[in-house]
């Protein structure tokens, strides 16, 4: 009998193994790609790269780029039919454009068993203006099915030598061969930037002497490169990240210097100090950081006459924070004009935190500009400066030896806090006089989110309480921007979340719309449907998460949280002697690894009345991908704690 089961689970496997038997070595489809109809590795995936190339080099007779793509790729279900439908961006100037040539498309059935070849009509293939400087080509590859493979391939021609053509290894869907070959000459150095926690598989370069020639007889040699990565697996995006441009698997080129045939040598790439002189210089940031402000007109003579340093910092702030509007532009290098601001009380992030910046220094306060790129919007490169990669400008204030980070474009945010998006690791601080720096960019304290609950249990089986909540950091400014705009539809809210239960008496204690935390209490009253014998009560009246966050087999990015953070919750119930507890929850203590989180859930009974403590830790606001397998558990056990931990009283 054993025998017989084991040369099964052999036959199954080899079974299993034979409907995958993909050639990921070539552009060419074999009848395996096509009876091949799963993908084990990925159980969920809808679509599978089989094969990819790009070959990128400087035509010899028209010296411009040419890059030929071709791909190959799988369809397993039919969620998985939009990877035929392609779109080519071309890029277009004044002087010139990117074409495409070389249009072709295959669709591979399989049909009675003969193979069953659909290849892509010319007509079929349309042009769409997208905007003044970008044209989209589009196809639908045709006869598209579930097990379909399909092919297509295209050559990009591009006079824009300036952004030789970058190499995506990753997308959506996974892959297992991914391989881009390059031609380099020499004329061009290029900063070479390999993008993503995904590691070559192949990684070569060699010299190719006069690769390229021209009529008056000069030449350059080529620097010419493959690279490849193969088994890469899909990037699906998830809470708690970045932008995926900071992620994804991919090679990028940024033009250093080009040297033509007559020994000329142009210089692209510029050093920090550089940067910096022309940031002095520039109409919208150096020029505006030196503008003199009409303080006496603009600020009350209660400001003016403030003596404590700090608290004259903090009512400058409240001025500019409560009299100007930001416009929902980011634009920090355009049209920035402290003057414009101060007259039409609106402007886009730089003139709304220079003014700031100005007033404070007028003030006598040490004060610098910082540089950064947000969230949305991806990591600012290090390696050398690249000004367009930044998006915002925030204020560094040192007073009394402390630093103090500041954004005035947000109503609700706090004196020393600055928004979620600018979470994105690291800025550069300016000064004007001895240039600038990276400076790191985290919050100094961690946010909390605390709930006190009592409840009571009367004779008549009447279960009524108080809630008291108290968060700080970003878990504050997220209530006092839902709380403030509209109080009802706040507590609306509240109440549609426990449906069982009546909210009454909500008052809100923290100071204002920009106080450091935001305090809360309410009454409670449960309706009255506890029937039998057993009264069977759930303590979690408030869940801090309603389910998993975390649900992909493998995460290869950060988990990024921003912040680190604490859940703190206390449950009492005060119940008479006419009940009695029957079972309570079990305890609980679990740590994330090396000590970067913690869960602890103890339950005890004193007298008529049972507490409850449950408190959840992240100590790191940035978990390295190694660490979802345990974040994953991590998350389990907290919903299941919420969901599962029931106060049993039986009725004397």
């Amino acid at each position: 009998m054993k025998k017989n089961l084991t040369f099964l689970l052999i036959l199954y496997s080899l079974l299993s193994f034979s409907q995958e038997n993909y050639n990921s070595e070539s552009y060419i489809v074999t009848l395996d790609d096509i009876k091949s109809s799963t993908f084990v590795k990925d159980s969920t995936a809808n679509a599978l790269v089989i094969y990819e190339d790009g070959n990128s080099y400087v035509d010899k007779e028209e010296f411009n780029l040419r890059t030929e793509i071709r791909h190959k790729i799988k369809i397993l279900k039919r969620e998985g039919f939009d990877n035929a439908n392609v779109v080519i961006h071309l890029y277009n100037s004044d002087r010139s454009d990117e074409r495409v040539k070389k249009i072709n498309a295959t669709t591979y059935n399989l049909e009675n068993g003969t193979v069953v070849k659909t290849n892509l009509n010319e007509k079929d293939i349309f042009t769409e203006k997208y905007d003044e400087n970008h044209t989209l080509v589009k196809f639908a590859i045709p006869n598209i099915k579930e097990g379909s493979v399909i092919t297509y391939s295209y050559t990009l021609i591009s006079h824009f030598m300036f952004n030789y053509k970058s190499w995506d290894f990753q997308g959506a869907i996974p892959k297992l061969y991914s391989e881009y070959k390059t031609s380099i000459p020499a004329n061009w150095d290029y900063s070479i930037k390999l993008i993503g926690g995904q590691k070559l598989y192949k990684n070569d370069s060699k010299l190719e002497k006069n690769c390229l020639v021209v009529s008056n007889g000069g030449a350059a040699d080529c620097s010419n490169s493959i690279y490849v990565m193969k088994d890469i697996p899909a990037f699906i995006e998830e809470d708690y990240m970045t932008t995926k441009s900071n992620y994804l698997a991919r090679i990028e080129y940024e033009l250093k210097t080009f040297q033509d045939f007559r020994g000329v040598k142009n210089n692209y790439a510029k050093t920090w100090e550089t940067v910096d002189n022309e940031l002095r210089k520039d109409i919208n940031i150096g020029r505006q950081l030196t503008k003199s402000v009409d303080t006496e007109t603009l600020l009350s003579n209660d400001i003016l006459s403030e003596t404590d340093i700090l608290k004259k910092a903090q009512s400058i702030y409240n001025y500019v924070q409560q009299n100007y509007t930001w416009n929902d532009e980011y634009r920090i290098f355009h049209e920035v004009s402290v003057k414009d601001l101060i007259k039409n009380k609106s402007g886009n992030v730089s003139s709304i935190n220079i003014l700031l910046h100005n007033l404070l220094q007028d003030a006598g306060i040490d004060v610098k500009p910082i540089l950064l790129s947000t969230r949305n919007n991806g990591f600012a490169t290090k390696i050398f400066p690249v000004i367009s990669e930044f998006n915002y400008l925030i204020v560094q204030a040192t007073i009394n030896d402390k630093t103090y980070l500041l954004d005035a474009t947000d109503k609700y945010i706090s004196f020393g806090d600055i928004p979620f998006k600018c979470l994105n690791g690291y800025g550069r601080i300016l000064d004007l006089k001895k240039g600038s720096d990276w400076i790191d960019i985290e919050p100094e304290k961690p946010s909390t989110i605390q709930y006190k609950v009592e409840l009571n249990l009367d004779e008549k089986e009447q279960i009524s309480g108080n809630v008291y909540g108290k968060n700080t950091g970003y878990h504050a400014l997220n209530s006092r921007k839902a709380y403030y705009p509209n109080k009802e539809i706040y507590i609306n809210k509240k109440q549609d979340k426990t449906p069982n239960i009546e909210i009454s008496n909500h008052q809100v204690l923290s100071e204002g719309e920009t106080s450091s935390d935001f305090v809360e209490t309410y009454n409670i009253e449960f309706e009255n449907n506890l029937t039998g014998d057993n009264i069977y009560l759930n303590p979690f009246i408030i869940k801090f998460f309603n389910g998993n966050p975390f649900k992909l087999q493998e995460r290869t990015y950060p988990i990024d949280f921003g912040y680190k953070d604490t859940y703190y919750y206390t449950f009492k119930l005060n119940f008479s002697d006419a009940y009695t507890i029957l079972e309570k929850p079990k305890d609980i203590a679990l740590n994330l690894p090396d000590g970067k989180g913690q869960i602890i859930f103890y339950t005890n009974l004193i007298g008529n009345s049972i507490n409850m403590i449950f408190k959840v830790t992240f100590n790191e606001a940035i978990y390295a991908p190694e660490y979802y397998p345990y974040l994953k558990e991590f998350f389990n056990k907290i919903v299941d704690i919420q969901t599962n931990s029931i106060i049993l009283l039986k009725k004397k």
